[in-house]
């Protein structure tokens, strides 16, 4: 049978599936089909996983039959580039990982395997995470499924394609700073970056490591809370990861149905008036869904950009250092250590990798430590604070996703400070570690989807999935 892959969720695959109306091996190969068609031009998947698709498959199957599947069971999921599968490879769109195949599994896919899933494929990115249009990946750019002209969206630029173009059902991304929320956006899907702890870091190749986070990605709200929901846990691999216990007993208060606008956040320029006009339009419906809507001040979220790009740098420059072309990666030879190290990291990393490994290196040396990074560190425990004073009035915060529709190719790659706009309202969920989500608000004239983002306070995941279904009704 044809199946119908444009409107399809993951509760109507599985009670398909469940049903007899077709089964695994038929909903996996009619996503392989459009990936077949559609990939050479979008560039969305790196790799497709041929070896491992049919024991999945069988996997998937046996567990229909015994009655053990769940509804995560089946589904066919792209990873990131950066999320370990054993036996694969995961080179974070890098030239300096080409090779590196992973010896473990992360703890996301040992949750997923678990669950049946059939993973079909690693999706390009941004070289190491770095960038928000998935232009600086070593494997080319990938291209926006609505206007191919256009940039996807980044780093998880390749898994928002994925799913955007009926090429998987749903997908993970990372994000650090919005990467995955703000590719989402682009591309007219719900993204959310869970609570810092909720979901394991064990298996993702670092960037921050204070501010990495996986995050589901996909067409509905519902989607992304179950996809959520199957890779949360406890791992004993990762010391940042929160225990069951911990979020059972964290308290949960009723919702009062108040949401809060930043205005003197939104006021700071630089937005485009589609942008405005779309988020004064989702307020206008938020209103008709019952919530009120007020103005919420806050001193410190205009530093929230500021204050990330010095700590994910800093971080950065840590994390990258073991990648000297001595034990793993690529690797050039040279008279001597420091040609070994100058002449792989300098061939093996892309421009802005780069650039921010020396911002890094530059913020942790000796002189500037405290002018810079111990005075971020600072600003960032005050934006955290002000931000749990505004959650004690309002249930959530909204912002647009990003302050513009997704550019040209090639608009933004010499400007890095125009880049980094892209994160403006991306960065005070992950300087606090509390949620965020991204769904679709509606389009430009030309066709391109636009983004409204719902923070909450820490491990209120249940805040996003409820203002966002009832929003979602609305669009």
């Amino acid at each position: 049978m044809k199946i119908d892959l444009k409107d399809l969720s993951i509760e109507k695959a599985h009670n398909s599936l469940k049903n007899g109306e077709y089964k695994v091996s038929e909903l996996v190969d009619a996503y392989l089909e459009v990936i077949k068609e559609k990939n050479e031009e979008l560039n969305a998947y790196l790799e497709i996983f041929k070896d491992d698709i049919e024991p999945q498959v069988k996997i998937a199957e046996e567990m229909f039959k015994n009655g053990t599947a769940t509804k995560m069971t089946g589904i066919p999921i792209a990873i990131k580039d950066n999320i370990l599968f054993e036996g694969h490879i995961a080179s974070a769109a890098s030239k300096i990982l080409e090779s590196h195949r992973a010896v473990y599994d992360s703890f996301v896919i040992m949750k997923l395997k678990k669950e049946g899933v059939v993973i079909l494929g690693r999706t390009n990115m941004d070289d190491s995470a770095m960038g928000s249009s998935t232009e600086t990946s070593a494997y080319g750019v990938t291209r926006n499924p609505f206007d191919t002209t256009r940039v996807p969206g980044g780093s998880s630029g390749g898994s928002a394609v994925a799913v955007a173009a009926n090429m998987a059902l749903v997908s993970l991304g990372t994000e650090t700073c919005g990467s995955v929320r703000q590719p989402s956006s682009f591309c007219g899907l719900v993204g959310m970056k869970p609570t810092y702890g909720a979901v394991s870091r064990n298996g993702i190749i670092a960037m921050g490591s204070s501010l990495d986070q996986v995050g589901p990605m996909g067409k509905t709200i519902e989607d992304v809370e179950i996809l959520y929901n199957s890779i949360c846990g406890k791992d004993a691999l990762d010391s940042t990861s929160l225990t069951d216990e911990f979020k059972l007993g964290f308290p949960k208060t009723p919702l009062k149905k108040r949401i809060g606008v930043p205005r003197d956040f939104l006021n700071g320029g630089g937005i485009d008036e589609v942008v405005i006009k779309n988020f004064e339009e989702s307020c206008e419906k938020l209103k008709k869904a019952g919530y009120e809507i007020v103005d919420v001040h806050s001193k410190t979220m205009q530093y929230s950009l500021a204050v990330y790009y010095i700590i994910m740098p800093a971080e950065v420059s840590s994390n990258l250092a073991r990648y000297d072309g001595m034990r793993y990666g690529f690797s050039q030879d040279a008279p001597d250590l420091y040609g070994v190290y100058s002449k792989s990291k300098g061939g093996g990393y892309g421009k802005e990798v780069r650039r921010r490994i020396l911002l890094g290196t530059y913020i942790l040396s000796h002189g500037y430590y405290d002018a810079y990074y111990n005075k971020a560190i600072n600003v960032r425990d005050m934006i955290a604070k002000e931000l749990l004073s505004i959650f004690e009035e309002v249930d959530a915060i909204i912002t647009p996703t990003v302050p513009f529709p997704a550019f040209k190719l090639g608009d933004k790659m010499n400007d890095p400070m125009s880049m980094y706009m892209c994160d403006i309202f991306s960065a005070p969920a992950n300087l606090a570690g509390i949620p965020a989500i991204s769904i679709p608000s509606g389009n430009t004239k030309d066709g391109l989807p636009l983004g409204l983002q719902i923070t909450a306070p820490y491990l209120r995941e249940d805040v996003l999935f409820t203002i966002g279904k009832d929003f979602e009704k609305l669009v």
